[in-house]
């Protein structure tokens, strides 16, 4: 509980979807602490939103644990470079996509693209999210409703349903939810409405991809410090943000690392339809 960065923090604010770089603290995502055990040695991974916060401390760790990776991204910016750069440097392939996942074409060419890399896809991570804050429904355009939708929820369907041409047996599917799918926050409508719908999603995915041996499961975590915050909240919110959670912080990024790496990994191989809640002792109902 104390050793990783406590509120209050520095006041600050980013445009979409912000940088890793520019935060005060910066996150830790792994980069000097996560060491691999080979527990993906040899599968390829796909992982959306792979250039910061949760994905970069993914992408990390996966690389570390033995997997080439397909990294996408919105933009590539220098967060992007850096993690591919970590990701070449434990020794394994990475092809960076750039990216926007709120085109179903793009999602197909996403996946083209990656199977005519690597042949075959073993883990796809469902990780990118987009989320704005309103204080009022009236605020919220018809455009933001549909974008948040099109790239939390619509890119997690047609990205799914192309990848699985090129998934074998002891495949797995793991989606980013968030403790917002079953505690909404009102100020994040669009996004905690999105998130609930991932869960549902992916309970329902798991029983139809069980006979063919494929995995489907949620992560859900609670408050991290990743740059959508500084992004999407105003200054006096982020320098508060996780203070009311039981460990009084916001988890670093690489703190989820682990969840991935276990549902991922072959030796999980009867876990699955679960809802993994990495939420620093708040309970999920």
């Amino acid at each position: 509980m104390t050793d990783h960065p406590h509120p209050p923090f520095p006041k600050q604010e980013q445009d979409l979807p912000g940088s890793f770089r520019k935060m005060d603290p910066v996150p830790d995502h792994g980069e000097d602490s996560w060491r691999g055990a080979g527990r993906l040695e040899g599968l390829v991974a796909l992982i959306t939103g792979g250039d910061s916060g949760i994905g970069r401390a993914v992408a990390i760790a996966y690389a570390r644990e033995g997997a080439d990776l397909a990294l996408v991204c919105l933009d590539e910016t220098e967060d992007m470079e850096d993690t591919a750069r970590l990701v070449r440097e434990a020794g394994r392939e990475c092809l960076v996509i750039e990216s926007d996942l709120s085109d179903a074409e793009n999602c197909r060419e996403v996946i083209t693209r990656t199977a005519e890399r690597f042949g075959r896809i073993d883990i796809l991570v469902n990780n990118a999210a987009h989320q704005r804050s309103f204080s009022r429904i009236e605020d919220i355009s018809d455009e933001e409703w549909r974008y948040t939708f099109a790239t939390n929820i619509d890119a997690m369907f047609y990205l799914t349903k192309a990848a699985l041409a090129h998934m074998g047996k002891g495949a797995s599917i793991i989606n980013t939810s968030s403790v917002n799918a079953d505690q909404p926050s009102p100020d994040l409508l669009a996004y905690a409405t999105t998130k609930g719908a991932i869960q549902n999603f992916t309970a329902g995915l798991a029983q139809m991809l069980a006979e063919r041996g494929i995995r489907a499961n949620v992560v859900a975590p609670g408050p991290v410090w990743t740059p959508l915050i500084p992004a999407s909240f105003p200054g006096d919110k982020v320098s508060t943000f996780g203070q009311n959670y039981p460990m009084g912080r916001p988890a670093q990024p690489v703190e989820l690392a682990s969840a991935f790496v276990m549902l991922a990994e072959p030796v999980s191989s009867y876990i699955s339809g679960a809802t993994i809640a990495v939420t620093g002792g708040q309970p999920i109902i």
